[in-house]
C-alpha cells in the first residue's frame, strides 16, 4: 500500500472510530438523563424508559437497508448520512415537549444508529492491514462512548438541564459530519481493495456452524448485552449513593466500569491475532453469569467488582463476535453479514428494554433481572463450545459465499 492510501485508510478509520463512539453514547443518553426527566413529563423512571423501545426496534431493523445500502450505494455516504441524521435527531429529543414527540425522536436516534455498526464495520475492515489490533481500538472508543454517555449526561442535567444533555452531542455530532464529508471523499470501489490479507477458504460446513453459533451467542449475549448496559446507571443510583454523595459521583463510577470493557477490547483484539477464536471466548464467556448473578445482590465493593467483570466479559466478546464476521465472509458480502449480525443483536435489545422496565416497576426489581440474565450468560458459555477452530481448518478450492453458507 502507498503512503497516501495508507494516510486515507487511517484517516477513515479515525473517523469510524469516531462514529462508534457516537453510535453508543447517544443510544444510551436518554436511559441516563432519564433519572432527570421524571418532573418534566410526570412519568415514571420505567413509563420513560418504555419510550425508547421504537428506538432500538429502529436500531435493530435499520441495519438490514443500511448494510445493503453501504454495500450497493456507498458507505462513505451512508456515514454521512449516520453522522447529520443521529445529530439532528438527538437535537429533536431535547426539544421534545410530549411523551408522544419524545418517542417519536427516540425512534429517529435508533434509526440512524442502525447505519454505523453494518457500515462502518465493513468500512474499517476494508481499509486494515492488522485486523485485531483496529477492531479491538475500535470497541475502545464504542465502549468509551457508552463510558462518557452516563457521565457527560449526568454532569450536564444536573447543572444545565436535561435537554442540554441532548442539544450538546447533538450539535457536535453534526460538526464531525462536516470534517467527516469535507476530509474523506467518496469512493464507491473501496470495497474491491481491501488492504487486509488474504483470509483462508472456509469449508461450507464450518461456516454453517459458525454463523449457528453466532446467531445464539448474539441472541443470548444481546439480551445481557442491551439489560446491563440500559440498567447500570439505574441500578449504581439506588445501591451506590449511600457510597458516593451525588448523581454525579453515580456516573463517574459507571464510567470507570465501562472503562474496564474499553481494556478487553484492547486485550482481545491483539490476541485475535494470534490465537484462535474458540481458544480466547470460551474463558471469557465462563466470566458472566457468576459476575451477573453476584451483582443480582450485591452493593458498594462487591458490585462494582463484579459489574467491572461483566463488562471485560460482554464488551471483549462483542469484538470477537465482529472477528467472526470478518473471518467468514468476503468483502462484497460484510456490510450485509453485520446487518443480520446487528438485527438479531438490537432486535433482542428492543425486547430487553420493557423487560428491564417491567421487572423494575413491577417484577421484583434488579434482583430477579441479573438473576435472569445469569441464565443468558451460561447460555452464551455454552454456545462457544460449538465454535469451529478457525485456523485449523483444511480450505476447499474457493471460499464460500455468504449466501451458500446461510442457505
Amino acid at each position: 500500500m502507498s503512503a497516501a492510501a495508507g494516510a486515507d485508510s487511517r484517516r477513515v478509520i479515525a473517523f469510524v472510530n469516531i462514529a462508534h463512539s457516537i453510535d453508543h453514547m447517544f443510544v444510551l443518553i436518554f436511559p441516563a438523563a432519564v433519572l432527570a426527566m421524571g418532573g418534566s413529563f410526570q412519568r415514571s423512571y420505567g413509563e420513560l424508559l418504555a419510550l425508547s423501545v421504537g428506538s432500538f426496534i429502529a436500531f435493530g431493523a435499520g441495519s438490514v437497508p443500511s448494510g445493503w445500502l453501504g454495500d450497493k450505494w456507498s458507505r462513505r455516504n451512508m456515514m454521512a448520512v449516520f453522522f447529520f441524521g443521529i445529530g439532528a435527531a438527538t437535537i429533536l429529543v431535547g426539544l421534545s415537549t410530549s411523551v408522544v414527540m419524545l418517542a417519536v425522536s427516540l425512534t429517529l436516534i435508533g434509526l440512524f444508529a442502525s447505519i454505523y455498526h453494518p457500515v462502518g464495520g465493513a468500512l474499517l475492515a476494508s481499509h486494515t492491514t492488522r485486523l485485531g489490533r483496529d477492531l479491538g481500538l475500535n470497541g475502545v472508543w464504542g465502549n468509551l462512548g457508552i463510558a462518557f454517555s452516563a457521565l457527560i449526561t449526568a454532569g450536564v442535567a444536573q447543572y444545565l438541564g436535561w435537554r442540554f444533555a441532548f442539544f450538546i452531542p447533538g450539535g457536535l455530532s453534526i460538526l464531525i459530519g462536516i470534517a467527516f464529508v469535507s476530509l474523506v471523499p467518496d469512493e464507491r470501489n473501496a470495497a474491491k481493495r481491501s488492504p487486509v490479507r488474504a483470509q483462508p477458504a472456509v469449508v461450507r460446513a464450518t461456516a454453517i456452524r459458525a454463523f449457528g453459533v453466532m446467531a445464539a451467542i448474539t441472541i443470548f449475549g444481546g439480551v445481557v448485552f442491551s439489560a446491563a448496559t440500559v440498567s447500570l446507571p439505574k441500578l449504581f443510583n439506588e445501591r451506590l449513593l449511600g457510597f458516593v454523595d451525588s448523581p454525579v459521583a453515580v456516573g463517574a463510577l459507571v464510567a470507570a466500569v465501562y472503562v474496564t470493557g474499553a481494556v478487553a477490547q484492547l486485550i482481545i483484539g491483539r490476541l485475535l491475532d494470534r490465537h484462535s477464536l474458540r481458544s480466547i471466548f470460551m474463558p471469557l464467556a465462563l466470566l458472566q453469569a457468576p459476575c451477573l448473578f453476584i451483582a443480582a445482590s450485591a452493593g458498594d465493593w462487591a458490585l462494582l467488582l463484579a459489574a467491572a467483570g461483566l463488562m471485560f466479559a460482554v464488551f471483549g466478546q462483542v469484538t470477537i463476535n465482529d472477528a467472526l464476521v470478518v473471518r467468514f465472509t468476503t468483502d462484497e458480502w460484510r456490510a450485509r453479514a453485520y446487518s443480520l449480525r446487528y438485527l438479531l443483536s438490537f432486535g433482542v435489545s428492543a425486547a430487553t428494554v420493557p423487560m428491564v422496565a417491567f421487572l423494575h416497576d413491577h417484577g421484583g426489581g434488579f434482583p430477579v433481572l441479573f438473576q435472569v440474565l445469569a441464565g443468558c450468560g451460561l447460555c452464551v458459555f455454552l454456545s462457544t463450545l460449538f465454535l469451529p477452530y478457525s485456523r485449523s481448518e483444511p480450505a476447499p478450492a474457493r471460499p464460500v459465499p455468504l449466501a451458500d453458507a446461510a442457505d
